[in-house]
């Protein structure tokens, strides 16, 4: 190997040095016609120089809200990016129900995603600002929250409604670009390579009769380049095809990168993850394509319940029934059977094959990731350290009695007791920088968990064997004759079958692992 082999090279080289007929003193100047000495090439000692392949975990969320979201600010959240910043690098701050807080770990990088609709409204709506009054849907719901608090609830559920509609009540470019430079602000004083990463981001909303299609749209760069544009919003359009044109002219006007990353599907009453296009069409390539080439991941985790499968789909998985959420949130009741299979990552990934036989494409070639989606201003992610998705949910003795969704028949479809203290995001990286985590997120070479650290490798090949396990350089092995998670294995010789190479090691302040759980999923000779 190598290290013998350049050990040999030294005890030749030392060797040599012993032989000859005489001595020469150490300083002595070599004769004028000397040959010179054959020098041995050896090895670099460091065997971390030319190393390029990611080297630890980066924890962190790629979906959660401030104030300056009109369904938290709305509702008496006051927090703003700079405060949800401060705790989540490991600060603390004073919640709106008075309480502190405080998470246990700190988090390595964070984008936060307030949606593009009414972007920070509610800031405006407080402060009374002259370009607010001037349009009459601006002054009315400022003149309904002076009124008391129920009153401006009922400005914020007309805000909601609109959402559902895609018309907007209230729509000002200049508002929501006053709020974009504030929060991209924020975002540039927080982040500090190597120790705590920002990602500019927002969240675009679109809710066809209530049917959650919302996507989070993260970018590589700073904010030089994104505040060349506003967020796209759902009052611009609410096709997912629209946003990544978006996309493709922001790219072309800045030189810059982004990529988009769908909500959990679990309440998209079967338009997430479907054969067709939004307006109903069969799917064909090119839209596959742009859809595998603007959305690389999906949210298969957060605070509104675990969005992987259901035991309708999964009746053989005894883990199939955690945190589970199937409402149909456009007539606030449960969601039909015959829906879910669009709602749930396990059957997106299985349409996805059936797809790609069909057309040639994937559009469902993704990656997961663990979403958080609180709008109290802080990021939870421990149980025991809750705070709620809303600021009805924020901690009392009373809040198991709220409800966050009532039924026409007057009964809560959904309570704050169902929602999960939310989920993280595990990012393999070299190094703690905007760059090294979006490109990370672009390759897949992320997963998703419900809250605590476990570190998970995974690796894809053709030649693996048993021994790869305990290899010390089973890293470096891995990349070097496989494909890491999230990557693209090329198609096998006739007769070979994939190996697969994986570890997981427990959060040192978490559970002890049960179990490594593998999936699969196959298109069989029928297309099935």
């Amino acid at each position: 190997d190598e290290f013998s082999a350049g050990l040999v090279c030294a005890v030749i080289a030392l060797a040599s040095a012993g032989l000859g007929g005489h001595a020469v003193a150490a300083n002595s100047p070599p004769a004028a016609n000397a040959p010179k000495a054959i020098q041995p090439i050896a090895p670099a000692y460091s065997p971390h120089v030319d190393q390029q392949f990611p080297n630890r975990v980066l924890w962190g969320v790629a979906h959660v809200h401030t104030g300056f979201s009109f369904d938290a600010g709305m509702f008496g959240v006051t927090l703003t990016p700079d405060d949800l910043l401060r705790v989540s690098s490991g600060g603390e701050v004073v919640l709106d129900n008075g309480q502190r807080y405080k998470q246990d770990r700190p988090l390595d990088w964070v984008s936060i995603t307030d949606h593009a609709e009414y972007l920070g409204i509610a800031d405006q709506i407080r402060a009374g600002s002259p370009e607010l009054l001037e349009n009459p849907q601006g002054k009315r719901w400022y003149e309904m929250s002076q009124k008391g608090p129920e009153e401006g609830v009922k400005a914020a559920i007309e805000a909601v409604v609109s959402m559902q509609t895609g018309t907007p009540v209230f729509k000002s470019d200049k508002l929501a670009g006053a709020a974009w430079t504030q929060a991209t602000k924020a975002a540039e004083q927080w982040n500090r390579p190597g120790v705590f990463t920002t990602l500019h981001g927002f969240e675009w909303t679109s809710a066809p009769g209530g049917n959650n299609l919302h996507r989070t749209v993260i970018f590589r760069d700073n904010a030089e380049r994104v505040n060349q544009v506003l967020p796209f919003s759902a009052f611009d359009s609410s096709d997912p095809a629209q946003l990544w044109k978006y996309m493709d002219a922001y790219a072309k006007r800045t030189g810059g990168q982004v990529l988009a990353i769908p909500h959990n599907g679990n309440l998209s009453n079967g338009m997430m993850y479907s054969a067709e296009t939004f307006d109903g069409k069969p799917m064909d390539r090119a839209y596959a394509e742009a859809r595998a080439s603007h959305e690389p991941l999906l949210e298969a985790t957060q605070i509104k319940g675990d969005g992987e499968t259901t035991p309708f789909l999964s009746p053989n998985d005894e883990f199939a029934d955690f945190e589970r959420w199937n409402v149909d949130f456009g007539k606030m009741a449960p969601a039909q059977d015959s829906v879910l299979h669009a709602n749930y990552a396990r059957s997106a990934l299985k349409l996805g094959l059936e797809l790609e036989a069909k057309l040639g494409a994937n559009p469902y070639q993704t990656g997961m990731i663990g979403g958080n989606d609180a709008h109290v201003g802080v990021v939870t992610t421990s149980e025991n350290n809750f705070f709620g998705e809303f600021a009805n949910g924020l901690p009392s003795p009373e809040r198991w009695k709220t409800p966050l969704a009532m039924g026409k028949d007057g009964k809560p479809v959904v309570s704050v007791w169902n929602e999960s203290a939310a989920g993280l995001g595990g990012v393999w990286a070299r190094e703690n920088t905007r760059e090294a985590i979006w490109d990370a997120l672009k390759r897949k070479e992320v997963y998703a968990t419900t809250g605590d650290r476990p570190v998970v490798r995974v690796f894809a090949g053709w030649n693996f064997a048993p021994a790869d396990l305990n290899r010390p350089d089973f890293a470096a092995n891995g990349y070097a004759h496989g494909v890491p998670m999230g990557g693209n294995l090329s198609k096998p010789a006739a007769g070979q079958r994939p190996a697969f190479l994986v570890y997981a090691l427990r959060d040192p302040d978490g559970p002890s692992l049960d179990r490594i759980q593998v999936v699969k999923g196959w298109l069989g000779k029928e297309g099935k």
